[in-house]
């Protein structure tokens, strides 16, 4: 898998806008995950097989203890089943260190060999009390637009 890192940016508390409302003192270590993929049609080359997928993360502590993000890990399976494994130091060169409240963005992308696929992990994060946790990144798809019905 090619991974082109594209930008990683630290977001300000003040950045967000939460709908729920939650006592933040019954939660330590808790790291939202949002997801956004589009496929890269001039990067793409069907009769390769090559499809080219771009992925927009946003990391938010959504804990009470600062912590810092040390590594991920990547499971991606494209649509015959054939599963590529990542790992290594934080994202886009970068080990962000996240307050409560804070967020960090950033983007990447993946090739696959068939048009649709999914990807998984974790990031492994260190706390500043210095409680090491895992910060599951729910499956997501890939897919080139108007392949699922």
């Amino acid at each position: 898998m090619k991974r082109t890192p594209v930008t990683g940016t630290a977001l300000p508390p003040e950045a967000f806008r939460s709908v729920e409302s939650q006592s933040m003192d019954s939660v330590t270590y808790k790291i939202r995950i949002d997801v956004e993929t589009s496929y890269l049609d001039d990067q793409s080359d069907p009769r390769e097989p090559r499809y080219v997928f771009s992925y927009t993360i946003t990391i938010r502590n959504d804990g009470t203890v600062p912590a810092r993000l040390l590594t991920r890990h990547w499971l991606i399976t494209d649509a015959n089943g054939k599963v590529q494994e990542v790992r290594g130091d934080g994202v886009v060169g970068e080990q962000p260190h996240l307050k409560p409240g804070q967020g960090f963005r950033y983007s990447s992308g993946a090739v696959l060999e068939t048009p649709v696929g999914a990807m998984q992990g974790s990031y492994q994060m260190v706390a500043d009390d210095g409680e090491h946790f895992d910060a599951p990144i729910p499956p997501f798809r890939l897919a080139m637009p108007g392949i699922l019905q």
